[in-house]
């Protein structure tokens, strides 16, 4: 098995710990191998396998209809001796109330519990009721560069090439265990894309005409990394003769958001310090998803650059925003705890202006200030300003 260790290292953390470990994440990201890697950590730890329940509640696996006490009932009844049991369940979201079972287990139970989902259903307002300050939610993200390289040990090609694999095929696991051309690569993230779409959303919102829904998704992936608003979206579909409200964008939006497809990067002013709430930007889950409905464009690759510094921030644990410092735009301001570090994307060093690195410049503190490129030659330091090829970025043990 293929190993995460990041995720490994974060579980082993909360081992014991008397919370709810949520794995949340779109559909094929790596949850259930996850959670198949901590089994067998439980096991090497010295855990019984007897005491390690893995139950998974996916439509082929139990059937239609299953309660809340049915899981509670099925689960109960395999813990037969005394001890602590360690529960792995996998796809709760399915079973509707599933968090009532979940805190029942917690709290009459000697448990430690691990449960994986995938849509709005996983972090509905209930578990604000079944698990307030009973839960720790842990993102599960596709692959970064430096696990996709650990997916292709034993390939003969260069890192770099396998940099440009990464660019074009994007980090679902299950298609860089494989070795497909583009066009079959991107056949399987279609299929993920539409399961997500028609059972993750339409299905179980009630969309009716899933032509028009589906057309605003198309909006959204077409400006992946632009600043746009519902209202944009709205008069947008206008102009093509479709109708729809304000409101119902918002909600297509906040669905979108549930379903682990885009994730909303706010607007921070670094002179006010503060968070705006308006011309935020929104990143896609993997940038293959755009290019299995767009196809894959070299020359509109540059948005695709920022979705992938931007995840390769949250997977460090920053939190991240596009920066604000008057009338200039930093791309990322990323934040964890005390640290701080600025990131502009470009794919080219423009030959004649240096507004990439003059925006940084800017900036008066002694926090660490990034330019991201893919120019092989723009490398280096400039008034501090450090210029990195986007690979070795994402490769950068420390920042």
């Amino acid at each position: 098995m293929i190993i995460r260790p990041q995720y490994l290292e974060q579980l082993r953390t909360y081992r014991n710990v008397p919370l709810v470990k949520i794995l949340a994440g779109i559909r094929r990201c790596g949850k259930s191998t996850i959670l198949d890697m901590l089994r067998d950590d439980l096991k090497q730890s010295g855990i019984a396998a007897d005491y390690i329940l893995c139950m998974r509640y996916t439509s082929e696996d139990f059937d239609h209809g299953m309660t809340t006490q049915d899981m509670y009932n099925g689960i109960k009844a395999q813990m037969t001796a005394p001890g602590r049991y360690y529960l792995l369940l996998d796809e709760v979201q399915e079973v509707d109330g599933w968090e009532k079972a979940v805190n029942s287990l917690l709290e009459g139970a000697d448990t430690d519990i691990y449960v994986t989902g995938s849509n709005s259903r996983l972090m509905a307002s209930e578990i604000s009721t079944y698990l307030t300050g009973r839960y720790v939610s842990i993102p599960v993200y596709t692959l970064s560069f430096s696990e996709y390289l650990s997916f292709k040990r034993g390939d003969p090609r260069s890192s770099r090439e396998l940099f440009n694999e990464y660019l074009r095929l994007g980090g679902f696991p299950v298609v860089a265990l494989g070795k497909f051309d583009d066009r079959t690569a991107y056949q399987i993230v279609e299929g993920i894309y539409t399961s997500v779409i028609t059972s993750d959303i339409a299905r179980r919102h009630h969309i009716t005409n899933y032509d028009l829904f589906n057309r605003v998704v198309k909006y959204i992936v077409e400006n992946v990394g632009k600043t746009f608003s519902a209202n944009a979206i709205a008069k947008f579909l206008k102009s093509e003769g479709r109708s729809l409200s304000v409101d119902t964008v918002y909600n297509y939006l906040s669905w979108l958001e549930k379903a682990f497809v885009i994730y909303r990067c706010p607007r921070y002013d670094l002179q006010g310090k503060s968070v705006l709430k308006t011309q935020e930007k929104f990143y896609l889950a993997d940038s293959s998803l755009k290019y299995c409905i767009m196809g894959f464009n070299p020359k509109s690759i540059a948005a695709l650059l920022e979705n992938i510094v931007y995840f390769e921030l949250r997977r460090r644990g920053y939190d991240v925003y596009i920066g604000k410092n008057e009338t200039k735009e930093i791309d990322f301001v990323a934040t964890r705890r005390d640290e701080r570090l600025y990131v502009q994307v470009c794919r080219r060093l423009p030959e004649e202006s240096d507004r990439e690195i003059a925006n940084l410049l800017e900036i008066r503190d002694h926090y660490p200030k990034y330019v991201v490129t893919l120019d092989e030659l723009a490398t280096g330091n400039v008034d501090g300003v450090k210029i990195m090829h986007l690979a070795d970025f994402l490769l950068s043990s420390a920042y």
